[in-house]
C-alpha cells in the first residue's frame, strides 16, 4: 500500500490545528467574560464614599498606569469608543471620569486597582480574593456564561430555516 504524500496529510493536520485554536479561543473568551462579569459584579457591590477630587485623584493616577489594552476593555465596559476624530481611548476616558458621579468614580477606582493587580499577578486569585470581599459568587458568573456561550454555539449550529418569498404580480398597464 502506498504511503500518503504531505499534500495529502495536509487537508487534515490544518483542520485539527485550526479546531484546536478554535477551541483555545473560545476558552480565552469565555474567561475574558468570566473576568468582566465577576469585575462589574464587585464594582456593583462597593460601598465607597470619598470626595469626588480624591476619587478623581486616584482614578486619573490608575488610568495612567493601565497599559491600553486594559484600558480599552475597562473603556468599552463603560460605553466609551474612539471616535475617528483621532481621540485617543485614555483621553476619553478621563473626560468621562471628570464628568461621573461620586458612586461611579468609587466603583471605577475599585475596578481600576483590581484591573491593575491582576494585569500585574495571578488574575484568577485577584479576582477571587476581590470577588470574596464584595460577597461576588464568581462561579455562578462563570456558569452563566458558559450557558450563553454553549446556546450561541447551538445556534450557529442549527439551519436557520429558509423563508420563501412570494413574487408579487406585476400590474397591468
Amino acid at each position: 500500500m502506498p504511503r500518503p504524500s504531505p499534500e495529502e496529510k495536509k487537508p487534515a493536520v490544518d483542520a485539527s490545528y485550526k479546531a484546536q485554536q478554535d477551541k483555545e479561543r473560545r476558552e480565552q473568551a469565555v474567561s475574558y467574560i468570566i473576568s468582566v462579569r465577576t469585575l462589574a459584579a464587585i464594582t456593583a457591590a462597593v460601598p465607597v464614599r470619598l470626595l469626588k477630587r480624591d476619587l478623581l485623584f486616584v482614578a486619573e493616577r490608575l488610568t495612567a498606569l493601565l497599559n491600553e489594552n486594559h484600558l480599552i476593555a475597562l473603556a468599552r465596559q463603560h460605553g466609551i469608543k474612539s471616535t475617528k476624530d483621532g481621540d485617543s481611548v485614555p483621553k476619553l476616558f478621563n473626560a468621562y471620569l471628570r464628568r461621573a458621579e461620586e458612586s461611579k468614580l468609587g466603583s471605577i477606582v475599585i475596578e481600576l486597582t483590581i484591573v491593575l493587580a491582576a494585569a500585574r499577578g495571578n488574575s484568577n486569585t485577584i479576582l477571587r480574593e476581590a470577588a470574596a470581599v464584595y460577597k461576588v459568587n464568581p462561579d455562578a458568573i462563570a456558569l452563566k456564561v458558559k450557558q450563553e456561550f454553549a446556546a450561541k454555539e447551538k445556534a450557529k449550529k442549527e439551519p436557520k430555516p429558509v423563508a420563501k418569498v412570494a413574487v408579487k404580480p406585476k400590474k397591468a398597464a
